[in-house]
């Protein structure tokens, strides 16, 4: 059952892979079609132009000039069979491991062995891996189904299928691995499958800059999560991980000398692996690749923000919480940068207009939700909160993806207002998904929120109190900029007569799966509550998870003032985004107005694209330009090819012109040399 849930997806990416080649070459034999159609009417000449407001092309019209490729359907129909069977195959895994406690380790085959370095691929399911099969496969399996009628009108549908199926199978060789090497593998996985997603539509500049903008951050993730891997095998001799885990307290007090720095072994290797998590899930500083990641289709925004890609760093901590509990300085570190990314990331999802980004900056705070919850030593409850943000994530991306469907591939939700009459089903199960990611009562979010937020006040971190007081504030602005798509989208006058009189629901293949899916964005959070936050944690995680000790017992001891506290801020987010967008809706312009400099820079997103310009991209293109034209052209060309190799070159051809195959020349030549020679012998001879 373990091989079928983790392979299926990978059969389905080479089945569709190998409908997209052969389908494209009945299409276009010669290949010449293909060029024409792309280069002047085809899938992406409608997706080239710049208008922010039309980043989604997923439905463009001049799609209907190049013919779709030969199989689409059956691609789309065998990837998203595959895998819903891949997720109904996870839950009943969740059953057998969580429940009647069957851990399962299959050795596949040995993979690398390279002296002390012998690392065999093998499958390992607890119940932490378990977890994230159900959160991976159910989601992928419902974005396959929701993509079949989002990308109606691409041509291009099996490559689409077949990235997004690799994407699923790379984040499931990742948590079904049983050391870091085989982690670091289905890691860069990922990484590849984004780089494909966000880019999907290649002729757009827009899509290539923000897929090579995920590629080159996450490698400086990549990076520090490679360095922790060598740290790791240095001092332990090994990557498996129950190994790992069973040396990890014998390292206490050691150091390693880095960079000159004698530096605790467990706070330097955690520091480092945590490196990786901060790209991977985009925590603060190494954020800046998530929101650009819109510029893939929609389905591709859900499934990278829900189920893969951003949870790989939340589930890499809590997979190597044995170190991280042990490296209490390193809990300090990834408890600050959790709580600064919540609060960073909801402060400028507060004045985005795009529909898209406003979720996009909502993904990246909660995330740093997750994170704080790892930095508390509360990893069961950040877990938790990774399993119910999946479904109402999933929801509202899905569901944006259906007003923008509606309103003929329009995001700005400037341009948008009234729709809840024109969608009301759409309306219906955003405000679902809005209400459960603000964390309103008896919502799965409400249950796993308020339990971060307790457990970052009972922690015994130094940083605790910061992580609380900055997930209490992101819970109130979570709330405002969570209402106010709701409002500016769905409530007020329409701003676009012709689009909102046009509107009209999704088909089918796009309306069941955000149902289902609303439906778990209730359903996700009580019947799990007492198993990933209350008692039953230790019966149901058992060794998955090294949990703090008595956190849990903590957590439900917490004052009842705090408990109630993110209630009351979900209420005053509610409350104030109501008085702004319905009641008085020319406050906010009026703000705006006075406050020009703070709404510029949480506009800007706290000018850290500018930064990062100006610190590392100006200077890393003039070294390049500078090496290329003066290194390369000046230096290398210039003495090489057009300096040395070039005189001989020219001396060589000048020599050749004597060579005139002419008897006569050569006896000229002969003549004057012989003058020369006897010319010399006089004068030389006389002089002595």
């Amino acid at each position: 059952m373990v091989q079928a849930i983790v392979f299926l997806p990978l059969l389905g990416a080479i089945l569709a892979g190998l409908i997209a080649i052969f389908g494209a070459h009945v299409r276009n034999p010669s290949g010449d079609a293909v060029e024409h159609h792309d280069g002047g009417h085809g899938a992406l000449a409608h997706a080239t132009h710049d208008d922010p407001a039309h980043d989604d092309q997923g439905h463009d019209d001049h799609h209907a000039s190049e013919p779709p490729a030969q199989g689409s359907r059956a691609a789309e129909l065998i990837t998203t069979g595959l895998l819903m069977v891949s997720a109904a195959l996870s839950w009943v895994a969740l059953v057998d491991v969580g429940f009647m406690q069957h851990d399962v380790r299959i050795a596949l085959f040995p993979w690398i062995n390279s002296g002390d370095l012998q690392v065999a691929w093998a499958l390992r399911v607890d119940t932490l891996t378990a977890v994230m099969l159900v959160v991976v496969n159910t989601v992928s399996a419902l974005v396959h189904l929701y993509s079949i009628g989002y990308m109606d009108e691409d041509p291009h549908r099996p490559r689409f299928f077949a990235y997004l199926s690799l994407f699923t199978f790379a984040m499931l060789m990742l948590v079904t691995s049983d050391n870091l090497v085989q982690m670091f593998f289905g890691w860069e996985g990922v990484g590849l499958a984004s780089y494909l997603l966000i880019g999907f539509w290649y002729k757009k500049p827009s899509a290539n800059a923000a897929a090579i903008k995920a590629f080159v951050v996450n490698r400086v993730g990549d990076f520090g999560f490679a360095l922790g891997i060598f740290a790791v095998f240095m001092l332990l001799n090994t990557t498996d991980f129950e190994t790992i885990f069973a040396g990890a307290p014998a390292l206490s007090g050691k150091t390693i000398n880095f960079l000159g720095w004698q530096a605790d072994a467990l706070t330097l290797i955690c520091l480092l692996l945590f490196m990786g998590a901060m790209g991977k899930s985009a925590q603060f500083l190494l954020h800046t690749w998530l929101p650009d990641a819109m510029e893939g289709p929609t389905p591709v925004s859900a499934l990278i923000h829900a189920a893969t890609m951003v949870t790989a760093g939340v589930f890499m901590v809590a997979r190597l919480s044995p170190l991280f509990e042990l490296a209490p300085n390193a809990q300090a570190v990834v408890m600050f940068f959790g709580a600064t990314t919540a609060f960073f990331a909801a402060t400028v999802g507060l004045v985005q207009n795009d529909i898209k980004r406003i979720v996009a900056y909502s993904t990246c705070s909660q995330l740093g939700y997750m994170f704080v919850a790892m930095g508390a030593g509360a990893y069961s409850v950040g877990i938790f909160h990774l399993f119910t943000h999946a479904f109402f994530k999933a929801l509202l991306f899905l569901g944006s993806g259906s007003v923008i469907y509606a309103m003929h591939h329009e995001q700005d939700i400037r341009n948008m207002g009234g729709l809840w009459r024109k969608i009301p089903y759409t309306y219906a199960v955003m405000v679902i998904g809005t209400l459960a990611l603000t964390g309103f009562p008896l919502t799965a979010g409400y249950f796993s929120k308020d339990a971060i937020i307790e457990a970052a006040y009972v922690s015994r971190n130094p940083l605790a109190f910061y992580g609380f007081l900055m997930t209490v504030v992101a819970a109130g602005l979570t709330s405002f900029y969570s209402w106010r798509l709701i409002f500016k989208t769905f409530h007020g006058e329409p701003h676009d007569q012709k689009h909102h009189d046009a509107a009209h629901e999704a088909p089918l293949w796009m309306l069941v799966p955000i149902g289902v899916l609303a439906a778990g964005s209730i359903l996700a959070g009580f019947p799990f509550k007492e198993l990933f936050a209350g008692h039953g944690v230790a019966e149901f995680f058992r060794e998955s998870l090294k949990m703090h000790p008595s956190i849990i017992d903590d957590i439900h001891h917490a004052p009842r003032a705090v408990a109630l506290l993110p209630t009351v801020m979900m209420v005053l987010g509610f409350l104030v985004s109501w008085l702004f967008y319905i009641r008085r809706p020319y406050i906010p312009v009026e703000l705006a107005n006075q406050h020009e400099m703070l709404y510029r820079f949480l506009l800007n997103k706290w000018y850290f694209d500018e930064l990062y310009e100006f610190i590392f991209v100006r200077p890393a293109k003039w070294l390049g330009d500078f090496l290329w034209k003066k290194g390369d052209g000046y230096v290398i060309d210039g003495f090489g090819p057009d300096g040395v190799s070039a005189r001989v070159l020219d001396v060589t051809r000048n020599v050749v012109k004597i060579q005139t195959g002419y008897l006569y020349h050569y006896a000229f030549a002969m003549l004057i040399g012989v003058a020369g020679l006897i010319t010399w012998f006089m004068f030389g001879l006389g002089g002595q």
